[in-house]
């Protein structure tokens, strides 16, 4: 069984153990949360889509820790007019580990 569920603008497909890396979230570590934007669920009878959500589908999950992800370089620069900026940026992210699919 997989669900198909939104969060931080992205769409994610997630089953039942599953680590996943996402946008920062406003809980703490060891905390539960549930997405309740879920687009998508596979069951034994097949597939079920949402016209956009399926109402009363829910994934849970639990956060394992926060970070930060690699850093990455903005390089900026226009030729023959001497402007050169650097600048470094880590993205926050929240590592969560799915508990359970409800449909």
């Amino acid at each position: 069984m997989y669900a198909i569920m939104i969060t931080g603008g992205k769409q994610y497909k997630v089953q039942e153990g599953d680590v996943l890396y996402i946008e920062k979230l406003n809980a703490g570590e060891g905390d539960s949360v549930i997405f309740d934007q879920v687009l998508a669920v596979s069951k034994e009878a097949g597939l079920v889509f949402g016209a956009p959500l399926i109402a009363g589908a829910s994934v849970s999950a639990k956060v394992e820790k926060h970070g930060k992800g690699e850093k990455i370089i903005v390089y900026k620069y226009k030729a023959k007019k001497n402007y050169r900026r650097k600048q470094g940026h880590r993205q926050p992210y929240t590592k969560v580990v799915i508990e359970k699919i409800e449909a």
